[in-house]
């Protein structure tokens, strides 16, 4: 009989429904789809050069649980140059993707009972990797109409004694949003009074638009470094999702706990993957692909908020990422969230609900199409629109 917390365990909203939308194109129906999380874009040559470099110079061993000293030591490099921040390489772990290493991260802190404040709408992962090992999500409800910008005082709000830590997401998935620095500031107080821990996802921290480059929690200070985690990955910002190479850097107490047990559960990330992300940091035409990546997104970004806007959807225009969330609310009257997804899929096009991201009656619209699909997309989302009003 399987476990009580793998029974309480829910699938992913995104993955299921990337297979579903498989399962019809490969039965010939054209779906547009708007579901996957992941650049369009494929991972740079250069890197993955480096990786077959690795393989044919025999680096298919394990590696120190931690990761190669050489990426540990870049890493440490580049984030203390980018964020004003003292990481040693003894304080970061190259895990097997940042769902991993939010993982880590939590099997290092909670005990049962304890809870976690995740801002909402939320990546679908937190909460369910809470429950797993027992401890409570509780959820903010960040406003629709702020844009969903990071409010502390509501969070302060949902503060008890059995507050573990609070999560928080910037650039935001699903909401795009990206946290001004007064409110990281203001939050960073909290928790520095309460002796809370943030764990910081920034796995879309190279993907933000407008010039407006997101903050980081732990460019504020030594003291907030030892109670932050830091959780990023090399999937988003180099089209690197499917290499699963992510990091988490830790303050100087945990970091040897997460090293053990990223040990004890995969050994180490995988060996010349590592070496393709060492390429990552180092090659000089990394910052031109970066570069790139955001202005291709950017522009996707404006064609998917006009488009949305024109057909009568409420949608904030998002900072960063490659997400938007358009609601449809109005439309949900005679529907459920399951229907209406059904009825989209009928048209065409494939949304994911916001259920699962704690925003019931907004669909996440992933951006990683081209113009011409997305403007393709939305019409057709008008079309299915048109049809509900008609019923």
């Amino acid at each position: 009989m399987l476990s009580k917390r793998i029974q309480n365990l829910s699938q992913s909203a995104t993955l299921s429904l990337n297979a579903k939308v498989n399962e019809l194109i490969a039965k010939g129906k054209d779906i547009i789809a708007f579901a996957a999380g992941e650049p369009d874009i494929d991972t740079p040559d250069f890197i993955k050069e480096a990786c077959i470099k690795a393989l044919k110079e025999g680096k298919t061993k394990y590696t120190p649980s931690g990761g190669i000293l050489p990426l540990r030591e870049l890493l440490s490099n580049s984030i203390n140059a980018r964020k004003r921040a003292e990481y040693s390489p003894s304080q970061l772990t190259i895990t097997a993707g940042a769902k991993m290493g939010l993982f880590l991260v939590f099997s290092a802190i909670l005990n049962e009972g304890d809870e976690v404040i995740i801002p909402s709408p939320y990546w679908v992962t937190y909460p369910e990797q809470v429950k797993l090992l027992g401890a409570l999500p509780v959820f903010v409800d960040l406003p629709e109409m702020s844009g969903f910008e990071l409010i502390p005082e509501l969070i302060l709000e949902k503060i008890t004694e059995r507050t573990k830590a609070i999560v928080i997401n910037s650039p935001c998935n699903p909401t795009g949003a990206i946290y001004s620095k007064g409110s990281i500031e203001k939050l960073a107080e909290i928790c520095l009074s309460r002796k809370i821990f943030i764990i910081s996802d920034e796995c879309y921290e190279e993907l933000y638009f407008d010039g407006n480059v997101p903050f980081s929690p732990i460019s504020i200070s030594k003291e907030l470094r030892e109670i932050t985690f830091l959780v990023s990955a090399f999937s988003k910002s180099f089209s690197m999702t499917g290499w699963r190479i992510g990091y988490v850097a830790s303050p100087n107490s945990f970091a040897k706990a997460i090293e053990n047990l990223n040990a004890q559960s995969i050994s180490n990330a995988t060996s010349f993957a590592q070496y393709g992300a060492l390429e990552a940091l180092k090659n000089p035409l990394s910052a031109d692909f970066l570069s790139s990546l955001r202005e291709i997104f950017q522009k996707r970004r404006d064609v998917a908020f006009q488009e949305l806007s024109k057909i009568g959807l409420s949608v904030n225009k998002p900072a960063g990422a490659f997400y938007i969330l358009a609601n449809f609310r109005r439309h949900l009257v005679s529907l459920s969230e399951e229907e209406l997804l059904n009825k989209l899929l009928d048209f065409g096009v494939a949304c994911v609900p916001g259920s699962p991201f704690g925003a019931r009656g907004l669909f996440r619209l992933s951006f990683c199409l081209s113009e011409d699909r997305i403007k393709e997309g939305i019409r057709r989302i008008s079309k299915a629109i048109e049809s509900i009003s008609l019923e």
